[in-house]
Order: C-alpha cells, then structure tokens, then sequence
C-alpha cells in the first residue's frame, strides 16, 4: 500500500503541521515532554513568584526612600544652610537594606556576573554537574557569611542604637540573614530545575542587560 505525500497546508497523518512544535523528551529544557518532579517544580514556582513580587516591592520602596533622603539632605543643607542630622545615617543604612535585597532578588533570575567560556565547552552531562556544583558553593557561602555571620553581626549589634534613628544596628543587620535564607532558596530550586532538565546549567544571557 502506497502514501502519498502530504500536499501543500495538510498535516501529516501523525496530526502535527510540518516543522511544529512536537512534545520533546524528559529533561529538555523549553520542550513540552514529561519532566521529572513535575509536582516539586509547581510549587517552587509559585513560592518564586511570591517571593520575586515581595522582594520587587520591597526594593523599588527602599529606593524611593533613598532618593527622598538624600534629596531632602541636599535641600536642607544648601537651601536652608541646617543639614538634617538623621538624613546622612538614614541613607547610609538604607543603602545596605537595598544593596542585600537587590542581590537576593537577582539571585531569581541568575542575573549575577558568570564566567561560563569554559563550562560551555564542556559536555551537556558535565555542563549540568558543574551547575550544580556552582548552587552548592553558592549555598555553602550565603550559610557562612549571610545566615551564620549576619545572624552573629545582628546579635552582637542588636543593643547598640543609632542616635539618630529609632532603631539598633542590630535590627538593620537583621536583613543579612533572612536575605541569606531566600538566596538559598533560590539555589536549591535552581539545582532541582537543572536536575529536572527545565534550567540550563549555564545561565542565559540577558539581552536587555547586555545592552545596557
């Protein structure tokens, strides 16, 4: 029994158009095949989405702020010649309010600077050891620094007030480790999403950011 070919615009007999977007395999990134821990990767996804919206938030407010304080310094020290005392500390704590939750927020999204000329040479199995090697280290330095030495800082600057502000170091600080913890939560869900095949071990490159 013979076939004839498919004419010009007819699907072929599988039901799929020539050259269509067809289920790929388990573990391919951007296919619409099976992939492992289907049910993990949900809700990791919505605790990201919640956690992107917060953090967004939370950083465009601490940046309005910085910008009002440091406005509101120079107004009054060259136009009203009296400095606001509390303006220099405000904007100085509030800066690192908004430096550690921008970075925590681009740990979404694997934004921060990469070096990948050599594990892009390496072969695909490789490629995906190596990302979850890099997460592992990047978790293993958010504990020591982040949650055990801002938990530490916090502690031992917690009674120690600023004299301008209605508040301590030490709850300032407070920010290192709860930053800490939603960066680690990132890398892990970036090793589950590589180990499920729905991440590249190599972070793509944000062409919006190259242009910038």
């Amino acid at each position: 029994m013979t076939t004839r070919p498919p004419a010009s615009g007819e699907h072929p007999p599988d039901g799929n158009p020539p050259g269509g977007n067809r289920p790929g395999g388990a573990g391919q990134p951007g296919s619409t095949g099976p992939v492992r821990w289907r049910g993990l990767l949900a809700v990791l996804s919505v605790i990201r989405r919640v956690l992107d919206r917060v953090l967004a938030v939370l950083c465009i407010i601490a940046f309005v702020a910085l910008v009002a304080i440091v406005s509101w310094q120079v107004f009054t020290r060259e136009v009203l010649n009296n400095s606001a005392p509390w303006t220099e500390e405000a904007a100085r704590y509030t800066f690192v309010v908004l430096a550690v939750l921008a970075a925590a927020y681009v740990f979404s999204e694997r934004g921060h600077i990469a070096v990948e000329i050599l594990v892009e040479k390496l072969p695909p199995r490789l490629q995906k050891v190596m990302g979850v090697v890099i997460e592992a280290l990047v978790v293993f330095f958010i504990l020591i620094t982040f949650i055990i030495g801002g938990s530490r800082v916090a502690e031992n600057a917690w009674d120690q007030d600023i004299a301008t502000l209605p508040l301590s170091v030490g709850q300032v600080f407070l920010v290192l480790p709860i930053a800490g913890v939603i960066i680690i939560f990132y890398s892990l869900a970036h090793v589950i999403g590589i180990l499920a095949g729905v991440e590249k071990p190599v972070p793509e490159p944000d062409e919006n950011a190259e242009a910038i």
